[in-house]
């Protein structure tokens, strides 16, 4: 399971300074948080690899280098590892551009460590409230994709149940894998920081990599 995850200002504390000048959101002066939806997709990842022994989830987030905090919230709540992807290049990306480096990441993945059943992430970052990144992935990907979901409710022969929270009403859906699933915030809250594991990733650090122009990634 690939966890999309994202670190976003905190917008719930808006004060003064919180605009800059061209209108856009002054990053240095908010809290930098873990995207909310975010943290309910990465539960329900957490619960499939309760129920199914040898299950691996990986963090997938990228950003500045201090984004890569949000890999060792992750590993902190029960994540087996975790990717930064960070470049100069990709600051200020759009919807378009992230999907496709977060896709490309996505598939290395699924090349070198093993097949990718399942992409997950939250519905949509409060620093942008687009809920695009997510469907885009899996148009990428050519993966068939499940939004709004507020819970799995069974994974077996290769098949997901899932809850969705619609206009009117909640339906179920049963869908192969591989997929994308996108979640809601009326689903279940993320399970709290592991203190065993909080002492054994506390000073967790990433390797780098270089990248085709032989710079470090």
């Amino acid at each position: 399971i690939v966890v999309l995850a994202k670190q976003v200002p905190d917008t719930r504390n808006v004060g003064k300074d919180a605009m800059t000048a061209e209108g856009t959101v002054n990053r240095a002066a908010l809290p930098a948080i873990f995207n909310p939806e975010d943290l309910n997709a990465l539960e329900q990842a957490l619960r499939i690899k309760d129920l199914n022994p040898g299950t691996t989830v990986t963090m997938l987030t990228m950003g500045p280098p201090r984004a890569g905090e949000i890999i060792r919230q992750g590993l902190y709540r029960g994540a087996d590892n975790g990717f930064l992807l960070t470049d100069r290049k990709s600051a200020g990306a759009d919807t378009l551009a992230t999907s496709y480096f977060l896709s490309q990441a996505i598939a290395k993945i699924d090349r070198e460590l093993g097949h990718v059943d399942l992409v997950i992430g939250g519905r949509q970052a409060i620093d942008g409230d687009t809920a695009q990144v997510g469907p885009q992935v899996a148009q990428k990907l050519g993966l068939s994709q499940v939004t709004y979901a507020e819970e799995i409710l069974k994974c077996e022969d290769g098949k997901l149940t899932i809850r969705r929270h619609i206009d009117g009403g909640v339906e179920t859906v049963e869908a192969p894998m591989p997929l994308v699933v996108t979640v809601t915030g009326s689903a279940a809250p993320c399970r709290p920081a592991n203190a065993k594991l909080v002492m054994k990733y506390k000073r967790a650090t990433a390797p780098m990599e270089r990248n085709s122009e032989n710079k470090y990634n």
